[in-house]
């Protein structure tokens, strides 16, 4: 039997997406300097993974494609407007955005309320999705960029990960109690 999702829900579930979509937008624009390292620390990809381990697969990837597409469109949240963006390295890590949260949100999955009491299981999960998450955009961001730039893999890993990788774990720390609080809050809300 089909369960059918009511009237509510669905709506509930597109207003989070768009909720989602603005917050990974504003989030873009904040900009924390890390002392002792030269690449600050941005919170747009903490957004991206969270989207996925908090709505789920299909709506957090939804969230992360419709601020691509508000960025393709000429709205000012890439370095380069529009898709001019993709002529250079950072285009690779707004693919991964997309697949970050894809598949983040397809290991955690749509959030239930029974996740008030948080069981070993879903920790685990929650600490491989979002692990993947952040690993996902990097890994996309050091393919797009030595194939743009004709560089190894060694060159490529050195200027597009590596100074990333402090920040990201600092990010992937905060991400992951963050979810198990506003999981069960979103479940009550997108899921019935």
């Amino acid at each position: 039997m089909v369960n059918k999702i009511s009237t509510r829900t669905l709506r509930n579930r597109y207003v989070f997406t768009a909720v989602f979509a603005a917050m990974i937008a504003v989030s873009g624009f904040i900009i924390i300097p890390l002392p002792g390292i030269p690449v600050p620390l941005v919170l747009k990809n903490l957004f991206i993974v969270l989207s996925g381990t908090i709505l789920g697969s299909f709506y957090g990837a939804v969230a992360v494609f419709i601020f691509i597409i508000a960025g393709i469109l000429g709205i000012p949240l890439f370095v380069l407007p529009g898709v001019a963006v993709f002529s250079t390295p950072l285009g690779g890590y707004i693919i991964g955005y997309f697949f970050a949260s894809l598949i983040a949100g397809l290991i955690c999955g749509l959030p239930k309320t029974s996740e008030k009491k948080v069981t070993a299981l879903f920790l685990i999960r929650l600490i491989i999705a979002s692990f993947l998450g952040f690993i996902v955009i990097l890994i996309c961001g050091v393919l797009y960029m030595m194939r743009l730039n004709s560089m190894s893999f060694i060159a490529a890993f050195s200027a597009g990960a590596l100074p990333y990788l402090i920040g990201d774990f600092i990010k992937l720390l905060i991400s992951i109690p963050l979810a198990l609080k506003l999981r069960p809050i979103a479940a009550r809300y997108i899921n019935e």
